[in-house]
């Protein structure tokens, strides 16, 4: 199945709220949810809304964090099956393993305006794990590895842009952002109360466990 390439916009719209698919513009009065808080299409204005049933409520949820994450169907289920068979609750599982992805990471401390732009960059190999070349987006990071940028990539425009708008220390206490020498620490697993999600991730549990 091919990746959802539409326009970022309106998948948000699609959803009725923002999934902050479009790094900085999703805070600005550009946002399309600002001007336009419809679904798209010709009759998108006027079409009624019509009432979802459970399954409906459910599905659309998981549609959320598929969008949110960037992943395909194939892959979200196979992080939903991995997260179930960890011990305790299986949708704090599912959001730790989404959240310690390198793509989402290397979005969280900055180095990227968006997850779709971190995957570039990382497929592009200018990342560092460990002092190790890793150019997997999905790949699972482990609790104090740390994340630099290369040596040769670190005039990229890309990069400078994205961070300049990041306070020093990073937005999230499991990572610590080093601005000045571009490399970061995943310090440890997030608290699931300290994600900041737009979505129910229990409801996707509820859908799956059918």
């Amino acid at each position: 199945m091919a990746r959802y390439r539409n326009a970022a916009c309106k998948i948000c719209r699609r959803e009725g709220e923002k999934l902050f698919l479009k790094g900085e513009r999703c805070d600005s009065s550009k946002c399309a949810i600002e001007k336009r808080a419809y679904p798209p299409g010709q009759h998108g204005k006027t079409r009624r809304i019509k009432k979802l049933s459970d399954y409906g409520i459910q599905l659309r949820e998981k549609q959320k964090i598929k969008r949110y994450y960037g992943l395909l169907e194939t892959q979200f289920r196979n992080v939903f099956y991995k997260a179930n068979r960890k011990k305790g609750i299986t949708s704090e599982n599912m959001l730790k393993m989404l959240e310690s992805r390198l793509d989402n990471v290397v979005f969280r401390m900055g180095f990227a305006s968006s997850r779709s732009a971190a995957r570039q960059l990382i497929r592009h190999r200018h990342f560092l794990v460990n002092d190790k070349l890793v150019d997997i987006p999905s790949y699972v990071l482990k609790p104090n590895d740390v994340i630099k940028v290369r040596e040769k990539s670190r005039k990229l425009d890309a990069i400078h842009s994205s961070i300049r708008h990041i306070r020093e220390g990073g937005q999230y206490p499991w990572l610590e952002l080093d601005k000045a020498n571009l490399q970061g620490i995943f310090m440890e697993e997030p608290n699931i109360n300290d994600i900041p999600v737009p979505f129910n991730a229990n409801l996707v549990v509820e859908l799956y466990s059918k």
